[in-house]
């Protein structure tokens, strides 16, 4: 039998945070291990090691940017699908919902994110992935880490299983994170994979 999802729910509000927390104790499936306000995001997360982070945006056109060093697997909940606004996402393994999902799909999102998946709500991902058409410029040559490195990204790795997979410390794996997206001319590791697919350098 499957073990829980073990979250940490992030919000700026007090009392929302109470609320999403209490709201995701009551589904099966989901064991909210810690609440936190945004500014102790990542130290609580470095303390508990989650499964995975729910955070409440709130109605904010702009998606914080702390969410740019989030190393787990992360929740997003935006409320205005139409203005919102997003930064270059780091956490390889994400998902974007409405602050209005139901507590059924939230949990079926998070289990997805266990799973290494990728969740967005339908009118956001125009907006995320772009709607460019392959490029045709040259790409700078990867070296075999990062290759091995790339590979595990687009699996939905988190750092810390891919420096246990190769071997390596995290410290590594954000220094050819980092190259790669460099290379690649990547904005996240998101797009460093979407890049790299349409490069011909791994498929999905």
């Amino acid at each position: 039998m499957m073990s829980d999802v073990r979250v940490i729910v992030v919000a700026d509000d007090l009392i929302v945070r109470a609320g999403l927390a209490a709201l995701l104790s009551d589904q099966v499936g989901v064991r909210v291990v810690g609440q936190s306000a945004p500014e102790r995001a990542v130290e609580d997360a470095e303390m508990l090691d989650p499964d995975a982070i729910v955070w409440d945006v709130g109605w904010e056109q702009a998606v914080p940017s702390a969410t740019l060093s989030m190393d787990w697997p992360l929740l997003l909940l935006i409320g205005d699908l139409d203005r919102s606004t997003f930064p270059a996402l780091n956490a390889s393994v994400f998902a974007l919902l409405p602050r209005d999902s139901p507590p059924q799909t939230l949990t079926l999102a998070l289990q997805a994110l266990r799973q290494g998946l990728i969740v967005v709500a339908p009118p956001l991902l125009p907006r995320l992935i772009g709607t460019r058409s392959p490029s045709n410029e040259p790409v700078e040559t990867l070296t075999n880490r990062e290759r091995e490195v790339l590979e595990l990204l687009a699996q939905g790795c988190t750092n810390k299983a891919i420096a246990l997979q190769l071997n390596i410390t995290e410290h590594t794996v954000k220094f050819h994170v980092n190259a790669i997206m460099s290379k690649l001319g990547a904005q996240s590791r998101t797009d460093a994979v979407i890049r790299a697919t349409r490069a011909g350098l791994i498929s999905l």
